[in-house]
């Protein structure tokens, strides 16, 4: 159960111009952004963020994004944040599919993952870590894949989950029922449950 309940859209009109780019970018608004909207300043200041993060500039793609976001957030333990990511690799126009999706934690040996998506990942998990873990080897080895502003480009996913992770555990967010779905359904056999973030 939710420590702190999430508003309503309808009731919120003058947050609609931010609540469609999280649409277009998601195609639904989600409880931690509702809850986020307790205080509009930071729920258009996570959208601006979310907005400049998962753009598209180069070789880092929206599925590998979402799938370092999988994984910093398992890092982590947040529920709500792997079934979301899980969701959005999944994405129509992304490069992932639910096959990769349901292995995504074994991404160290299983053969459906290429040496960069590797080198990303692990960079993911160690940077997600705490303390952290990342070493210079790490970056050596995203360097063989990945220009200067892309590593940037993936840490800045990290981070922005790390602000996610961290926003709803401590709020309990309650997991949309679709999203719980993608979690038990692709998750569930490898330990993932709703844990805090059920309704009730």
């Amino acid at each position: 159960m939710p420590h702190i309940p999430a508003l309503k859209r309808e009731d919120l009109p003058e947050l609609e111009e931010y609540f469609l780019r999280s649409d277009d970018r998601m195609g639904f608004v989600t409880n931690a952004q509702l809850t986020m909207a307790h205080r509009p300043p930071i729920f258009k200041a996570f959208v601006e963020l979310a907005a400049a993060t998962f753009k598209e500039y180069g070789n880092v793609t929206p599925g590998l994004k979402a799938l370092v976001g999988n994984i910093a957030s398992k890092t982590a333990g947040c529920s709500y944040c792997m079934s979301h990511t899980a969701s959005n690799a999944m994405r129509p126009g992304y490069d992932t599919d639910e096959a990769k999706v349901a292995v995504v934690w074994e991404y160290e040996t299983n053969p459906i993952f290429s040496d960069a998506e590797r080198a990303a990942l692990e960079f993911a998990q160690c940077a997600a870590s705490v303390p952290n873990l990342v070493t210079e080897d790490h970056i050596a080895r995203l360097r063989e894949h990945f220009t200067d502003a892309e590593v940037v480009e993936i840490n800045a996913v990290v981070a922005f989950y790390g602000f996610l992770n961290r926003w709803n555990d401590s709020m309990a967010t309650e997991l949309e029922d679709d999203m719980r779905d993608i979690g038990e359904r692709l998750l569930g056999d490898k330990g993932w449950t709703v844990g805090k973030h059920a309704a009730e």
